[in-house]
């Protein structure tokens, strides 16, 4: 008997599943809900917002002391300056604007990340150095897009999706004219590094860097008991402000290991 029809057909039908395999993947990985997040972010804007009172800057990389600083969105208007920070996350959300770590769950996952609205202080501050302005004419946003659900009261400022656009029409006042709209603006294009692959790679091999730094403090422990420890400051005269690691434990435990600093 001869099996190559049936051979061929069940080859033909596995080469037609492959592709719809890969594009399947593409789909559910957080690399193309990243991107979708961020088209939801573009067009809400886009669609939503006056262009001639609103102007979108996308994906902005600020050189800083140590590096450089990301910023997803942000639009200018004479309402201020609108700093948008983007979360591309699932499950239930727990957090308030004063704690350094929030928490997400997804079934028995749980885990911390750090407060997105603490993430984008820096962005602001970034601005506000680089363009000569003042807090009152910035407005941090946060936007979490994907599949999750806030499970704490969260300000008016953290929102879902398209729903950031609530937020800045709601600020109706001037804090900034005309003219100083089309300098800022003009100023961030001519300050941000040039959008490129070299940027991106850059700036991730520089937040990879902190991250490296965290997880080595994170991973100091205790000569004495084995606790984790944490960077102090000594208050005796003839070291005053010289800093040390001390036991989380302190009083209960006085293990101590001194920071050496290098010229």
């Amino acid at each position: 008997m001869d099996y190559s029809p049936i051979i061929n057909q069940i080859v033909s039908a596995i080469w037609y599943l492959i592709p719809i395999g890969i594009i399947a993947a593409i789909l559910k990985s957080s690399w193309f809900k990243g991107v979708m997040g961020e088209f939801i972010v573009n067009t809400s804007a886009k669609l939503l917002l006056d262009k001639n009172k609103y102007h979108l800057i996308k994906n902005v990389t600020l050189p800083i002391k140590d590096g450089s600083t990301q910023i997803d969105h942000i639009i200018v208007s004479i309402y201020g300056i609108f700093v948008v920070e983007t979360k591309n996350m699932k499950g239930w959300i727990f957090g308030n604007p004063a704690q350094p770590m929030w928490t997400q769950k997804i079934s028995r996952y749980s885990g911390k990340f750090q407060n997105p609205l603490h993430q984008n202080y820096k962005h602001t501050k970034t601005l506000e150095s680089l363009l000569g302005i003042n807090e009152q004419q910035m407005h941090s946003v946060v936007v979490f897009v994907g599949d999750s659900t806030f499970k704490t009261k969260m300000p008016e400022n953290v929102t879902y999706g398209g729903g950031y656009i609530k937020f800045v029409k709601s600020k109706t006042e001037p804090v900034i004219s005309e003219a100083e709209v089309n300098e800022i603006t003009s100023k961030i294009e001519t300050g941000r590094l040039a959008p490129s692959y070299k940027t991106n790679r850059d700036h991730m091999n520089h937040v990879k860097n902190i991250i490296t730094k965290k997880e080595s403090i994170k991973n100091q422990e205790c000569p004495k008991c084995g606790s984790s420890m944490l960077i102090r400051e000594t208050r005796k005269e003839q070291n005053i402000g010289k800093k040390f690691w001390g036991c989380s434990r302190f009083p209960q435990c006085r293990g101590i290991v001194n920071i050496e600093y290098k010229n």
